[in-house]
C-alpha cells in the first residue's frame, strides 16, 4: 500500500483551505455585488460590475469545488438567466412609452424605499444588465473551464 506522499498531503491541506474560505467569501461577494448594483445609479458601479463580482463568487466556488457542484447552486442553467435579464432591462426601456414619454425616459416613483433610496425604471434596467452579465459570464467561464 502507497503512502501519500507529503505534496498530496500539502495539495488536499490547500484544497481544504479554500473550500473553508470560499464559503465564508460567497455570501460576502453576492452582498457586496448587491451594494455595488444598488448604489451605481449615483456612484460608480451598477449592473455590470455587480453581475461580475457575483460571477467571480460562482467562479471561486467552481474553484473550491466542482463546476458541476456549483451549477447545482442554480435551479436552472445560468443560460436562462440572460433571456431574463434581456426582458427586464427591455421592459424597463419601453415602460415609458406606454405612459407616452420618449423610449428609455426615466420614471421615479414618488415615494422612496428606506435602504434603496429612489426607485425608478433606470434600477429596473441595471438588474437586468446584473442578470444578464452574471448568466453571460457563468456560461462563458463554465463552458471553457468543462472543455479544458
Amino acid at each position: 500500500m502507497k503512502r501519500p506522499t507529503n505534496r498530496q498531503k500539502s495539495k488536499k491541506f490547500d484544497l481544504i483551505i479554500l473550500k473553508t474560505a470560499t464559503n465564508y467569501l460567497i455570501p460576502l461577494l453576492l452582498m457586496f455585488s448587491i451594494f455595488v448594483l444598488l448604489r451605481g445609479h449615483y456612484l460608480s458601479g451598477g449592473g455590470f460590475v455587480g453581475g461580475l463580482i457575483a460571477s467571480i463568487a460562482f467562479v471561486l466556488h467552481s474553484f473550491a469545488h466542482t463546476t458541476k457542484e456549483t451549477l447545482s447552486l442554480f435551479r436552472f442553467s445560468p443560460k436562462t438567466l440572460i433571456p431574463i435579464g434581456l426582458s427586464i432591462s427591455i421592459l424597463s426601456a419601453l415602460l415609458p412609452v406606454f405612459i407616452g414619454a420618449p423610449f428609455f425616459t426615466g420614471l421615479w416613483w414618488e415615494e422612496s424605499v428606506a435602504v434603496i433610496g429612489s426607485v425608478g425604471t433606470a434600477l429596473f434596467f441595471d438588474i437586468g444588465v446584473y442578470i444578464v452579465v452574471v448568466g453571460v459570464t457563468l456560461t462563458i467561464l463554465f463552458t471553457i473551464k468543462d472543455n479544458v
